[in-house]
């Protein structure tokens, strides 16, 4: 279903064409999306959809990487990309009078990137440092360490970024042919929202795209089996940074909004249980926070906390504690009440950023296959009841269900591991 400022066109070849038109706008974010990520990655293919991502922009047959930069700057423009698990997304945002330069400029980086050996060597030192970036982040690198656990050997359980082993091993024409084989043009979506005309963005669209030929290759994507256990990694840090990992839902699963509030409720926001409890009411952790990951076929719920070595076993107490609470006693109106406000806010918020509108024009296609109004969205989380909160947290927030990630310095308190691994068996 679209609204009347809401339009789709499907190529003939499948390329989808979805444009979001507002129009107070005085300019128009753009992105041409691929429904495929690191996840459909084999193991020795690890990082090579990031690594086509950064080579993108690095040059094509009429532009160099130089002249990339200097005609989007030369209209004002701003440009990025960046790489998931499910997709892949180039995007920019221009003033509408610069709009066809901005897809002459995308669809052909998009379409025509040389791979340059050169250029590829330099990335590929880029890359390096973006890896090694992480690692001198603790709670990146902890969340990062919490996945690799939890999903084992599934693709899920990669880093999108790759490896530096793996990265070291590609070559021009290995990125050449994951190219051809996963930018299909069935799993491209070009997303718009701004002050623009539907046709017209297809008639500057169309010239470009239509031509890609396709060969239908399918996605096989396998379901991952969780393992829940307690991982421990060593590492000059000041904290103890614990992840707490559960399951969640599919991004498409009907109980999807109760777990958004569930989520709000637990640690989403400052007035958050496990914010007050635990660092509010006892300082123990300056970020405690807790945030889900939703997949095409499952999902995650994790929380995260950077705490004193020593209160690593009670904070660990306390989320449990929060999570016990949820699924033996219905949260009370007012709570939940609170906890839809900051829903509808935050959704409401985020439509007058004209980025997030093209975002949520370009997920609703690829996860849904439909348009999804916002008042369709806020009138599934505004139909959660109490009852469904405790029913999902009963479902899902079980202490047996659950992985724990540490990231300790060296010598952090033996006792207090000890006493979590004792907790969890």
């Amino acid at each position: 279903m679209l609204d009347l400022k809401t339009q789709k066109t499907t190529l003939n070849n499948g390329v989808r064409i979805v444009s979001k038109y507002i129009s107070h706008a005085q300019s128009v974010s753009l992105g041409v999306w691929l429904d495929s990520g690191s996840r459909d990655e084999i193991q020795s293919q690890n990082g090579i959809s990031h690594f086509i991502e950064h080579m993108i922009f690095k040059g094509t047959q009429k532009r160099s990487a130089l002249d990339i930069a200097r005609q989007f700057d030369a209209i004002g423009g701003h440009t990025n990309a960046f790489t998931g698990m499910e997709t892949t997304c180039f995007h920019a945002r221009v003033l509408c009078e610069h709009v066809p330069n901005m897809i002459d400029i995308l669809t052909d980086i998009f379409l025509n990137a040389t791979f340059d050996p050169l250029e590829m060597e330099k990335e590929r030192s880029v890359i390096f440092q973006e890896i090694r970036m992480v690692e001198d982040m603790p709670e990146e690198y902890t969340l990062l360490l919490a996945e690799e656990s939890y999903f084992k050997n599934h693709p899920l359980g990669r880093p999108i970024s790759g490896t530096i082993d793996a990265i070291a091993t590609f070559q021009p024409q290995d990125l050449k042919n994951y190219f051809k084989t996963a930018y299909q043009p069935h799993r491209i979506v070009i997303a718009a929202a701004g002050n623009i005309d539907h046709s017209h963005l297809v008639d500057l669209l169309s010239p470009a795209f239509e031509g890609l030929e396709s060969s239908f290759t399918e996605q096989k994507r396998t379901v991952p089996l969780p393992y829940k256990d307690l991982q421990i990694h060593i590492k000059p840090v000041e904290q103890t940074n614990l992840c707490l990992l559960a399951p969640g839902l599919s991004v498409t699963h009907k109980n999807r909004f109760a777990l958004y509030l569930l989520n709000c409720l637990l640690g989403g926001n400052m007035s958050s249980r496990l914010f007050q409890q635990i660092r509010e009411d006892r300082g123990l952790a300056y970020t405690i926070e807790s945030f889900t990951g939703a997949f095409s076929d499952t999902g995650t719920i994790m929380v995260y906390a950077g705490v004193d070595a020593k209160n690593a076993f009670l904070t660990s107490q306390l989320i449990f504690a929060e999570m016990d609470r949820l699924q033996h006693h219905c949260v009370s109106s007012d709570e939940l009440i609170n906890a839809k406000e900051f829903a509808r806010g935050n959704m409401l918020l985020a439509t007058e950023s004209i980025d997030n509108q093209m975002v949520r024009a370009a997920q609703n296609e690829i996860q849904m296959n439909r348009y999804i109004p916002v008042e369709e969205t806020l009138a599934s989380i505004m139909a959660v009841t109490p009852e469904d909160i405790q029913k999902l947290a009963q479902q899902l927030l079980s202490p047996q269900d659950c992985a724990i990630t540490l990231l300790c310095p060296k010598g952090a308190h033996v006792k207090e591991i000890k006493k979590l691994k004792e907790a969890l068996q």
